[in-house]
């Protein structure tokens, strides 16, 4: 059966492939599973029929059959654990890149989601660049030790898997912001993400999307 995911139908990442729904796009486009997309306006994500399938009304959503999910990180899981190609054989290599996954949403993404909302709802505050000044170093401290542990790698724990997925789809966050390139080890190793071919065709699956409702 055919997955359905939903994404947004106007991005307000601007086609730069950091909406949410990236990341399932990039996990499927690496399993060669085929997939249906479901766009929603703002309005629809908030209406009774989405909120029964997402309790707090954001992108994206997971359907196939009678299996319904929610949370980025738990649909690439998911993914992975169905398909070959995002966890290793290994019953240790796997644990090993499900922690991945984990450290990416849960200690990675946080201060940089928190940077970009510092930056788009608080820079009208007398205290923003204080407030900027702290978030930035929180980040950096982070990115400092996954430079460490990556050192000359290309992946983190041996071949690329979800872990990978998840930690180059946060790391692109910081893309335009210069604090990526900070780090040119880590700054490589997005780049390696980006050169993958299952994530060029999941970016240009979203752009096709963002380019289509730019010119209504």
């Amino acid at each position: 059966m055919t997955p359905t995911i939903t994404a947004f139908e106007r991005s307000p990442d601007g086609g730069k492939g950091l909406a949410r729904d990236m990341r399932v796009r990039w996990a499927l486009e690496e399993v060669g599973q085929p997939y249906d997309v479901r766009l929603l306006s703002f309005e629809a994500m908030k209406a009774p029929p989405h909120l029964a399938l997402h309790p707090f009304g954001q992108i994206p959503t997971y359907e196939e059959g009678d299996l319904v999910l929610f949370e980025s990180g738990a649909i690439v899981f998911h993914i992975a654990e169905r398909h070959a190609g995002l966890l290793p054989h290994n019953v240790n290599a796997r644990a090993r890149a499900i922690t991945w996954m984990f450290a990416a949403l849960n200690t990675m993404e946080p201060p940089i989601v928190d940077r970009a909302i510092a930056r788009l709802v608080e820079r009208d505050e007398a205290w923003h660049e204080q407030r900027m000044t702290v978030v930035e170093g929180r980040i950096r401290k982070r990115l400092s030790e996954l430079s460490g542990h990556l050192s000359d790698a290309d992946w983190l724990d041996g071949e690329f898997s979800a872990g990978d997925l998840l930690m180059t789809s946060v790391l692109l966050r910081l893309k335009s912001s210069g604090l990526l390139d900070e780090y040119p080890n880590l700054s490589a190793y997005a780049a390696r993400g980006e050169a993958r071919p299952a994530y060029k065709r999941a970016f240009d699956a979203q752009l096709a999307v963002f380019t289509a409702a730019s010119t209504r």
